[in-house]
């Protein structure tokens, strides 16, 4: 072991497969007329996968991101790094 800290990144491939998620199911929602920000910050809040409509397969994609990578990425955007 060197004694360095490591750095972890997300890369950029995997950035965009959530923002591809993410427009994906801001879509379906708001199709379904629902508002899509509140629907997808209940998701990310709790985990619940009901606050996503199955139209479009919107559930089931949302599914496959991680919260915690999408939480990062939306950090890091809101605070340009």
């Amino acid at each position: 072991m060197t004694g360095k800290t490591m750095t972890f990144s997300l890369g950029d491939d995997k950035e965009i497969q959530m923002k591809a998620v993410l427009t994906e199911v801001y879509d379906a929602l708001q199709e379904k007329g629902y508002n899509p920000i509140n629907q997808i910050v209940g998701y990310i809040i709790t985990e619940d996968p009901t606050y996503i409509t199955t139209h479009k397969n919107a559930r089931s994609l949302i599914r496959k991101i991680d919260r915690d990578d999408l939480l990062r990425s939306m950090v890091r955007s809101y605070l340009n790094s």
